[in-house]
């Protein structure tokens, strides 16, 4: 007599279901990355190996062109210390993200920390990664 079980157990696996949510996952992280944006003033930094920290800070720009800008509005040079001091205000510890292109020339720089250090502001010079 011959017994043996009539459901045998096939070792294979479906991977259907699998490419399901890879695909699934892609899509979802491709519309995810769409929508993120930066919310900066577009400017070539030098490059350093350090980096730079960010926390609550206010964001001075100087573009080639001598323009600066605190975070995304433009302000002129000579209104500049006034509007970093009404802003900085309320702030704890006020804390400034020097962001200077490459060509900018250095007194321009040092007028921004001369401001800064007159008023008593940390100043965190952006730079680019290496």
């Amino acid at each position: 007599m011959n017994i043996r079980g009539r459901n045998k157990v096939t070792p294979e696996f479906n991977m259907a279901s699998m490419t399901d949510i890879v695909f699934l996952l892609l899509i979802f992280f491709m519309i995810a990355s769409t929508l993120v944006t930066t919310n900066a003033i577009d400017i070539l930094l030098p490059k350093a190996s350090g980096k730079t920290e960010n926390k609550k800070s206010i964001a001075v720009s100087i573009k080639k062109d001598l323009t600066y800008y605190i975070d995304q509005n433009r302000v002129g040079e000579s209104v500049l210390e006034s509007e970093l001091v009404s802003i900085m205000a309320s702030q704890e510890s006020p804390t400034i993200v020097l962001r200077a292109e490459k060509s900018v020339p250095v007194e321009n720089v040092v007028k921004v920390m001369d401001i800064a250090n007159r008023n008593k502001f940390k100043v965190i010079l952006a730079v680019q990664p290496e």
